[in-house]
């Protein structure tokens, strides 16, 4: 049997081939069997959506409509946030918006501004 890659998005090493396709099914990641992780891209840090590497005190815009956990507001498309702070974990951005306080985001739901 073949040895299979990791899931270059969580680290899984439960992941199966499906057709010219690497899946995971633990965060359901799909990437191409012709894919090659770069370390570099792995040294980048946090990036947005786009893949613009993000730092400390950018400011970046909400690309879909998120709902706050524990509460009915809901963070709307456009939405800019300023001076956002890098954290370590799943959700990588700390943030204050106004009328809603501090906020965790997750970087694949920023681009930046």
């Amino acid at each position: 049997m073949s040895e299979l890659p990791e899931c270059p998005q969580c680290g899984s090493a439960f992941t199966y081939e499906d057709r010219s396709m690497f899946v995971c099914p633990e965060c359901g990641n799909e990437w191409s069997s012709a894919f090659e992780p770069v370390a570099a891209a792995a040294d980048a840090g946090v990036v947005d959506c786009n893949g613009n590497t993000l730092s400390d005190g950018d400011t970046v815009a909400v690309i879909k409509d998120l709902k706050v956990k524990g509460s009915s507001v809901v963070i709307k498309v456009g939405t800019r946030v300023k001076n956002i702070r890098l954290a370590e974990g799943d959700h990588d951005i700390d943030c204050r918006m106004p009328g809603v306080g501090a906020l965790q985001l997750k970087s694949q739901f920023v681009k930046k501004v």
